[in-house]
């Protein structure tokens, strides 16, 4: 096999990605257009790369950029609801070195975590197209295979359930698991290979019904850093 690429260079390829002339077109109309409580700021309109460790033992995969989220700051689940609620998560697990993430030059550092998405750019309504995906698909297989000290996947809702079992089964070479997709679901991909686990996507049509706590998140995160015997970035609260 040959050697990993480095994470950066498969960065700039995601940034500088056209493929998708429906989401093209989204992604820049919303940044020209913007939101009214934004309506000052230089939004991002690019896809968006993956943050975090490069040598994380834990890989977070979400669906897509937010419009006023992400879309807008250039880095994943930054400067939205969904952002506030699942990096407070990694924060009181001991990933994060702060609780909140509101802008690329905020300080925010991930330990022993990487996180990323299925589709790297703003789709219309929160759903991309099965092209789409399939587009997208070999940036999360070469960064899972950049990725080289993975111990397991979380997928943060059932989209990103299917992207990220597909994405791992295709990097490590093995048949894709067929387990249906559940809050605290978890697949084997084979022996000594990465567990993927499911949670419930931290949108705010979840949290905000108690559907996905605080508790639960932090629950399953403790759970998968204990499994593989993860480091803290920090003193876990």
């Amino acid at each position: 096999m040959s050697p990993p690429e480095p994470l950066a260079v498969l960065r700039d390829e995601v940034v500088g990605c056209r493929r998708c002339p429906r989401l093209v077109d989204f992604r820049e109309r919303v940044a020209r257009e913007r939101k009214r409580e934004f309506r000052d700021e230089t939004y991002w309109g690019r896809p968006v790369p993956g943050f975090g460790d490069p040598q994380a033992r834990l890989v977070v995969v979400g669906l897509a950029p937010a419009a006023h989220g992400s879309n807008r700051t250039g880095r994943v689940f930054t400067g939205d609801r969904s952002a506030a609620f699942l990096v407070r998560a990694f924060f009181d697990v001991g990933f994060a070195n702060q609780p909140t993430s509101t802008k690329r030059a905020d300080g925010l550092r991930y330990t022993d975590l990487f996180l990323t998405a299925a589709v790297r750019c703003v789709p219309p309504d929160n759903q991309p197209k099965p092209g789409e995906l399939q587009n997208c698909l070999p940036f999360l297989v070469r960064e899972f295979q950049a990725l080289t000290e993975t111990r397991a996947y979380l997928a943060l809702g059932g989209f990103a359930w299917g992207a990220t079992l597909e994405a791992a089964s295709r990097c490590h070479g093995v048949p894709r698991p067929t387990i249906p997709f559940g809050h605290g679901a978890c697949a084997v991909l084979g022996p000594g290979l990465p567990l993927v686990y499911g949670s419930y996507h931290p949108s705010p049509q979840n949290t905000n019904t108690g559907r996905l706590s605080p508790t639960m998140m932090v629950g399953l995160l403790r759970t998968i850093r204990e499994g593989y015997g993860g480091r803290s970035g920090g003193r876990e609260r």
